[in-house]
């Protein structure tokens, strides 16, 4: 633990499928990472990386993005936003030590430094996260300059606050009426959203259609040329994404892990279907999952965790897969 929240304590909540979550919740986002991009070629040099339109993002929004390598698999999905006088971006701290060098790799021609971020970084969610946020900080917009760092919008359950150490400690002793929780609980928020991420287990697997960002609004199919636009043009045109991700659920008796295998019924018999993105296990023993399966699946078909018995079933998804033209 960082020596920031020594003194605190963010425990796994204990929850049931049913359970109202917390209406107000400090998350400790310790699995998550914040990269920051500085100097006069930031804006042009991520465009020309990565799926989401950079020039475009105003400074009071937030947009979700992928960084591809040159087959249009994707390295990491990331939040973007303005962050102090650069940008921002909040990825997987499992891809850090693999992603980041790829994303620096052409810097050296461009007047821009990358960087992994001192930075804390919090959720703060519940019914009450968005008054508490206005009532701290005041301003307006869906990103918003604090004291030390910035805060996010993810949803109207959720914000994202990026802050200095010295402020982290200060945000705790201001919130000091939230519950306290590691990140398991943003997880549940994620999956519940299905908001893809990439984890080191699942680097290099999925082009960004085969998790749904294009309904994220995560990928600009007018922008210019970025690493992977080719696979990722094709797979909207053309039609050769044969992958989504859906909601699953299902018994378990641990916690499902990025990279599982979730097998699927195929008559009497059972063979891989697709693989974990994310999980949640609640205390009654069913778990929540995102998964990456083909997309034209029957309706009926079932699932279940690979070596595991119990059946699993997707649930409606809450927000739709059609295609715009």
């Amino acid at each position: 633990m960082s020596t920031w929240s020594e003194t605190l304590h963010f425990d796994t909540l204990s929850l049931a499928p049913a359970d109202p979550l917390p209406a107000l919740a400090l998350v400790d986002l310790a699995s998550w990472a914040l990269v920051t991009l500085v100097g006069d070629d930031k804006k042009s040099y991520l465009h020309g990386q990565v799926t989401c339109d950079v020039v475009s993002l105003a400074a009071d929004q937030s947009t979700l993005g992928g960084h591809c390598d040159a087959k249009g698999k994707m390295r990491t999905i990331f939040r973007l936003f303005h962050h102090h006088d650069g940008y921002g971006f909040v990825q997987r701290r499992s891809v850090m030590a693999t992603q980041l060098p790829e994303l620096k790799k052409y810097a050296v021609f461009s007047k821009v430094d990358i960087a992994e971020s001192n930075d804390v970084l919090l959720g703060l969610t519940g019914s009450d996260a968005t008054a508490r946020i206005d009532s701290l900080f005041g301003g307006s917009g869906d990103v918003r300059p604090i004291p030390g760092g910035t805060a996010v919008k993810v949803d109207d359950q959720r914000w994202l606050l990026a802050v200095e150490p010295a402020q982290a400690q200060t945000l705790a002793e201001q919130l000091s009426d939230a519950i306290l929780s590691d990140d398991t609980l943003w997880d549940l928020y994620d999956i519940r959203a299905a908001i893809p991420r990439v984890d080191g287990a699942t680097e290099l697997e999925f082009i960004p259609q085969a998790v749904n960002l294009q309904a994220l609004d995560g990928i600009s199919f007018k922008k210019g040329c970025y690493t992977g636009q080719e696979t990722v043009a094709r797979a909207k045109y053309r039609g050769i994404n044969k992958r989504a991700m859906y909601i699953v659920s299902g018994p378990a008796a641990r916690c499902p892990q990025a990279g599982d295998a979730l097998e699927r019924s195929v008559g009497e018999n059972w063979r891989k279907g697709g693989t974990i993105i994310a999980g949640y296990l609640f205390n009654d023993g069913t778990a929540i999952a995102l998964v990456g399966l083909p997309n034209d699946l029957e309706e009926d078909t079932q699932f279940r965790l690979a070596e595991q018995e119990g059946i699993w079933h997707k649930l409606p998804l809450p927000y739709s897969l059609e295609e715009n033209a």
